[in-house]
């Protein structure tokens, strides 16, 4: 018989009990700081790269969550973490991006892979997805910027994780040029990076 030990991080989190295999993106600061803006929204809320579920399960004022992933893992790790923590307004699909997704939303939620990856630096498996910004940190976030508007009510708003790392002023910009406001709901400084919380509402 062989025996497969899967490394597993366990995590409580304000109240709810998280499990997040090795396959899946482990929560960090920039999930954290997603999750603390997301505990205040109303309305049907979209989260695109749901990972464990952190953020979408962090919607306790919501009628209703999707949350949605490319990678399956992620998918099945937070249909579960909700079910633990018998959250019920959540649901859990999977999709690149947008395309399972159907109709208009209140808010939409993303923390996009942002980190500049050269090729011999991707990941073997499902987790590269949740790391792998490109050569310049924007394959996935401009991609999005180009299709989110979409899907977003006409007086609903964006919350985007952004990095110093993949040219903040460039989103900033995209997102002006579509009529929207933007603002910095909050900073954190690193040794190597700023990640930035924005916000984005149209005009």
């Amino acid at each position: 018989m062989t025996l497969t030990i899967l490394n597993i991080m366990e995590l409580a989190y304000k109240g709810r009990f998280l499990v997040v295999p090795a396959t899946v993106y482990p929560p960090a600061e920039d999930s954290f700081m997603l999750a603390e803006a997301a505990e205040s929204l109303q309305g049907n809320i979209l989260e695109i790269g749901c990972g464990c579920g952190i953020v979408s399960l962090s919607c306790q004022n919501a009628d209703s969550i999707l949350g949605v992933d490319i990678n399956s893992d992620a998918v099945e790790c937070a249909k579960k973490n909700a079910e633990h923590n018998h959250i019920t307004n959540a649901k859990f699909i999977q999709s690149n991006l947008f395309s399972g997704v159907k109709g208009t939303f209140d808010a939409i939620l993303f923390n996009p892979p942002y980190l500049p990856t050269e090729k011999n630096e991707r990941l073997s498996d499902s987790l590269n997805y949740a790391f792998d910004g490109g050569l310049d940190g924007r394959k996935t976030l401009d991609v999005f910027l180009t299709k989110f508007d979409n899907y977003l009510k006409p007086h609903g708003q964006l919350l985007l994780v952004q990095s110093s790392l993949n040219n903040l002023e460039k989103t900033v910009s995209t997102l002006k040029q579509q009529n929207y406001t933007v603002t910095i709901k909050e900073q954190q400084n690193f040794f190597f990076e700023k990640l930035y919380l924005l916000k984005a509402s149209k005009t």
